[in-house]
């Protein structure tokens, strides 16, 4: 083989050189070019990297103004819900308070009619109770008028009696012999009268009133009790009532009139009733008096029973 010159030489160590170069600057190339990747993916994650966090940030903002207006809304809804509650409960102790003025109402109005037809009765009543005084009034004042009446009646009667009896008295006076012992009337403190009235406050009443005339007063509260008094001390007249326990004022009547001592004793008899007059006339009855009867009608039967009786002088 013969020696290579030295430009040949030259020109392959330059050839080489140049494949080098064009090597290296091929290796360059695709070192840079891969860098360049790298440095792109690089930049690619970062920006992923970036994107995924922004993504994740605007993920949890949302997450949380969701959370937000869902506990804001859940709030609303509480809030509505207590004041739907409280409303309901306002408007529950409105129509409590509404229904109990009107119970209130009710019962003051029940009770204000009540009290206005308590007051028309109570009127009523009273009318009544004054138109029944009135007439009873009327009554008693035109009993006590007839009673009067025929109290006058009766004492004239008893004065005409007496008139009488003074005058036939003075003539036999005149035409008995001069011997015979001279008689006079019965004085009024002489005069017993006997009351039988079972009421004490009857008793009491009437004795008081003869006690004040002057007359002996005995009482008796049965027609029992007046017999017994009669067979002790025979009276010179009886005052009774018709109503009594046992033996009542017509039974006792009968009996004075069978007994032959007092078979002429007068007998009074005092009753509000207006329909016993056939009653007492057939037990015997002197005298028949209403209730209530003029205390002269009652004092000048006394009398005209006094006056009857002759006592020695």
């Amino acid at each position: 083989m013969s020696p290579l010159k030295p430009d040949s030489l030259l020109l392959s160590l330059l050839a080489a050189v140049l494949v080098l170069v064009a090597v290296g600057l091929v290796w360059l190339g695709r070192r840079r070019q891969q860098r360049a990747r790298d440095e792109a993916a690089r930049r690619e994650a970062q920006n992923l990297a970036v994107a995924k966090a922004h993504y994740a940030a605007r993920a949890q903002q949302v997450a949380a103004d969701t959370a937000a207006q869902a506990a804001q809304e859940a709030e609303a809804r509480r809030q509505a819900t207590l004041a739907a509650r409280e409303q309901a409960e306002r408007d529950a102790q409105a129509r409590q308070q509404s229904d109990r003025l009107a119970r209130e109402a009710a019962e003051a109005e029940r009770r204000a009619a009540e009290a206005r037809e308590a007051a028309r009765e109570q009127a009523q009543r009273e009318e009544l109770i004054r138109q029944e005084s009135e007439r009873l009034a009327r009554q008693a004042r035109e009993a006590q008028e007839a009673e009067a009446r025929r109290a006058a009646e009766a004492a004239e009667t008893a004065q005409a009696e007496r008139d009488e009896r003074a005058r036939r008295a003075a003539e036999q006076q005149a035409q008995e012999p001069a011997h015979e012992a001279p008689t006079r009337e019965l004085r009024a403190d002489e005069t017993l009268v006997l009351v039988a009235d079972d009421s004490k406050i009857v008793r009491v009443k009437i004795s008081r009133l003869l006690a004040s005339q002057g007359y002996r007063v005995a009482l008796a509260d049965s027609g029992e009790h007046a017999l017994a008094q009669m067979a002790a001390e025979r009276p010179h007249l009886l005052i009774t009532d018709v109503e009594m326990p046992g033996i009542d004022g017509f039974e006792l009547t009968r009996r004075v009139r069978a007994a032959a001592d007092t078979a002429a004793l007068p007998v009074v008899m005092i009753t509000s009733s207006d329909d016993k007059q056939d009653e007492a006339a057939a037990a015997g009855v002197t005298q028949l008096l209403g209730k209530p009867y003029p205390e002269e009608a009652l004092i000048a039967a006394i009398e005209r029973a006094r006056v009857a009786v002759r006592v020695p002088a």
